[in-house]
C-alpha cells in the first residue's frame, strides 16, 4: 500500500517482492490518492508505505479508513490463530505510532535526508527483522518530521517495544528519534526506508534540482560522502537485500506453519 503517485520507494518495494514471485502475489492500492484500502481477510500480508507530507493531517476521508484498517489488523490478531503480518515505513510508522499513542509526532528543525547510521537497541539485537545486519547498519532517511518522547505506559500495555534509534548527535541537544519499533509479534515498523537500493537512489541524486537541494541543506562535501556510502556494498545495499526479505521469510514462514496448524485439526 502507498499513499500518492507510484515513487521510487514503491517501484523498490515491487523489486523485492520480484524475488519472492514463487511465494507471494501482490495488489497495489493507493490509500492517499484514491482512499483504497485492502479487506484484511483477503490478505495475509501487508507492506504500508506513503508520504512525504504531514502523518498528523488528512482529508478526513483514506486517513480515517487508514486507521480503520490498523486497527481491524490488530484486532484480528488478538482474535485468530491465522495472523495477518504487517511491515510500516516511514509515513505509515509515524501514522501507526500517532494511532495507537507511542509517541509525540514533531516537525524536526531541519529535513533528515541521505545515508545514514541506524542503531539497534537492546531489543533490536535480538529482533528478527534485523537479521544479519550490523549493529549499526545503514539506510536511507528521508523525512520532515519524527518520533520522539515514547509513552512507556503505552508501550508497556501494549507490549510494543522500540527496536532502533537514530544516530547520537553530541554536538545538539534533541532527543534522538525512534527509528524502528516492534509493535507486536506480527506487527513491525521502521521510520527509515529500508527498500532503498544504491542504483535507485544514485539516479535520484543525480537530479540536478535533488543535487542542489542536498549541498544547500548539508553541503559539498556531505553530498559526496553519500555518493561514496551508496557505492559500499556494507551500508543501503546490505539492508536492502536483508530487512524487507527478512519480514517476507518469516512472515511467509509463519503463515505456512499456521496453516498447516489448522488443516490438522
Amino acid at each position: 500500500m502507498y499513499d500518492g503517485e507510484p515513487n521510487q520507494g514503491m517501484r523498490c518495494i515491487q523489486d523485492i517482492l520480484g524475488r519472492f514471485h514463487q511465494d507471494i502475489t501482490f495488489k497495489i492500492f493507493d490509500v492517499r490518492g484514491k482512499a483504497e484500502l485492502p479487506e484484511i481477510t483477503d490478505f495475509d500480508l501487508f507492506i504500508s508505505t506513503g508520504g512525504p507530507g504531514n502523518p498528523l493531517e488528512g482529508n478526513g476521508d483514506w486517513e480515517i479508513k487508514y486507521y480503520d484498517f490498523l486497527d481491524q489488523v490488530w484486532i484480528w490478531n488478538q482474535n485468530h490463530t491465522a495472523k495477518k503480518y504487517l511491515l510500516l515505513i516511514c509515513h505509515s510508522f509515524q501514522m501507526a505510532c500517532k494511532h495507537f499513542g507511542l509517541g509525540e509526532i514533531t516537525k524536526r528543525k531541519s529535513t533528515s535526508f541521505g545515508v545514514m547510521t541506524i542503531h539497534k537497541t537492546q531489543e533490536g539485537l535480538t529482533d528478527p527483522l534485523f537479521n544479519n545486519l550490523e549493529n549499526p547498519f545503514w539506510a536511507v532517511d528521508s523525512r520532515d518530521y519524527q518520533v520522539v518522547q515514547p509513552h512507556k505506559r503505552k508501550f508497556t500495555h501494549l507490549g510494543a517495544k522500540i527496536i532502533a534509534l537514530e544516530k547520537i548527535r553530541n554536538h545538539v541537544e534533541y532527543e534522538r528519534a525512534i527509528m524502528g519499533i516492534r509493535f507486536t509479534d506480527e506487527i513491525v515498523g521502521t521510520q527509515f526506508h529500508p527498500e532503498a537500493d544504491p542504483v535507485s537512489f544514485l539516479e535520484h541524486l543525480k537530479k540536478p534540482e535533488v543535487r542542489e537541494k542536498i549541498i544547500d541543506l548539508k553541503g559539498k562535501a556531505k553530498f559526496r560522502d553519500m555518493i561514496e556510502h551508496l557505492v559500499d556494498e556494507d551500508k543501503i545495499y546490505r539492508t536492502n537485500e536483508e530487512l524487507i526479505p527478512n519480514f517476507l521469510r518469516q512472515s511467509v514462514h509463519q503463515i505456512r506453519n499456521q496453516k498447516k496448524s489448522k488443516a490438522l485439526i
